[in-house]
């Protein structure tokens, strides 16, 4: 399959990688040019120096960029370079306003546009291991996902336009109040004098055990926090979960705490450190106490 790429960064340059490693004809574009050349010469694919460049003769276009004016303004370009019939697959994390906007722009040029962010971070881009949630139609889906499975475990159809993303939103809410109760476990741990690899080895095997859990303990514990899905990043998210929120009245007390804390924590200049880093929030205070 003849596939455009844009967004070269963490998430999309190993799932671009993928694609090509899966036999696809891969073009990729990056506003940082000299990332999609040096992506282009590790994996074989083909550099594009325009969103206009990967998006010709393709008949799917993928995207992995930053916000929702990112989307609206790379599908914008790609959709008038695109085959008939092209199906526009956006692994952004995105409000579902957004999707459905997408969607409608789609189909006036007789494209689709699917809304599938990913979860499993870098390690699962690197891995081939994301989870993908989608909304919009189906058939389109079924089309695009043997190119999707190249980077993916699992690919999930959540509904029409916009559902993907708000699944994801659904994720974020879980991670959120996983981590923090993770970051209080190890606090209150290292206060009352345990031993947390102990701990760890006691709990983790029982009711408490979650992925946060078992990949993050350790480090938490450690203060290690310069890797992973950065803080500045799970703002975005949250701040897309608050506002559809606001919008359908669902009450997230919890969230809207939890996304106070990352404001700490972007405070004490930790805006690219790991989501676990609610944990050093609570070392910084309790020092001060």
């Amino acid at each position: 399959m003849k596939i455009g790429f844009a967004g070269l960064g963490v998430m999309g340059g190993p799932m671009a990688r993928h694609l090509v490693q899966a036999g696809h004809e891969v073009a990729g574009f990056n506003r940082s040019a000299d990332k999609a050349r040096d992506w282009a010469q590790a994996s074989g694919g083909r550099f594009a120096a325009t969103v206009a460049g990967a998006a010709a003769g393709a008949d799917l276009f993928i995207l992995c960029v930053g916000n929702d004016d990112d989307v609206r303004q790379v599908v914008t370009e790609a959709l008038p370079h695109l085959n008939a019939g092209a199906i526009i697959v956006d692994h952004t994390t995105t409000s579902a306003r957004v999707a459905r906007e997408m969607s409608v722009l789609a189909a006036g040029r007789g494209c689709a546009f699917i809304d599938a962010p990913v979860s499993g971070g870098q390690a699962g881009a690197e891995n081939g291991q994301l989870s993908v949630m989608a909304g919009g139609d189906a058939g389109a889906l079924a089309k695009a996902g043997p190119a999707i499975m190249a980077y993916s475990k699992a690919v999930q159809h959540m509904g029409p336009s916009g559902a993907g993303q708000l699944t994801k939103m659904v994720n974020q809410i879980a991670i959120a109040g996983v981590v923090q109760g993770l970051a209080e476990a190890v606090h209150f741990a290292e206060v009352a004098g345990l031993d947390t690899d102990a701990v760890y080895e006691a709990i983790s095997k029982g009711a408490a055990q979650s992925w946060q859990m078992d990949n993050r303990w350790k480090t938490m514990a450690e203060g290690r926090f310069d890797f992973g899905f950065a803080v500045d990043w799970m703002r975005k998210d949250l701040g897309l979960v608050l506002d559809e929120a606001q919008s359908n009245g669902a009450r997230l007390e919890l969230t809207a705490l939890v996304d106070q804390f990352y404001s700490e924590v972007q405070s004490m200049g930790g805006a690219r450190w790991d989501t676990s880093s609610l944990a050093a929030r609570l070392q910084a205070r309790n020092r001060r106490d």
